[in-house]
């Protein structure tokens, strides 16, 4: 962590204090190319957007895998107020970003929440599965090769 890291953490803070004050979730983030310049930034929009995925986190490694191709995606890096959640991470791990600094962990998050808090409308799936192997292999089945 040095000065710079610092520099855009506070601005991805900034970004948090800013989607707070709009009524959104509180979490920020910016994308950074490896001039240091910033090449995106955004915060959560999940209520205003009335979508679940609209963390900022995830539009950005979006952005950057329809935008940037691979190697310069692993030359940026992306600041975040908060650590990714799983969907993030899975899908900045898709767009091939190449370093994620972030500032609260996800257990300093978790203990910032009341007892028993829980994302807004959040509900336990059940999944069942596997089934149908023979039938489902067969799209899948060589595409890897």
């Amino acid at each position: 962590m040095n000065e710079t890291d610092e520099t855009h953490l506070r601005r991805a803070i900034a970004l948090a204090q800013q989607a707070r004050d709009a009524g959104e979730q509180p979490f920020g983030s910016l994308l950074v190319g490896p001039d240091g310049a910033v090449l995106r930034e955004d915060h959560n929009t999940v209520l205003s957007d009335r979508d679940v995925t609209a963390h900022p986190e995830l539009k950005l490694a979006r952005w950057a895998a329809r935008e940037l191709d691979a190697e310069a995606a692993r030359a940026t890096a992306l600041y975040t107020s908060c650590q990714p959640c799983g969907m993030c991470a899975n899908v900045i791990a898709r767009s091939g970003l190449g370093r994620v600094v972030f500032a609260l962990s996800s257990e300093q998050l978790t203990a910032l929440k009341p007892p028993g808090a829980a994302a807004p409308d959040a509900a336990e799936a059940i999944y069942e599965g596997p089934a149908l192997h023979d039938d489902a292999q067969l799209p899948v089945a060589g595409y890897y090769d």
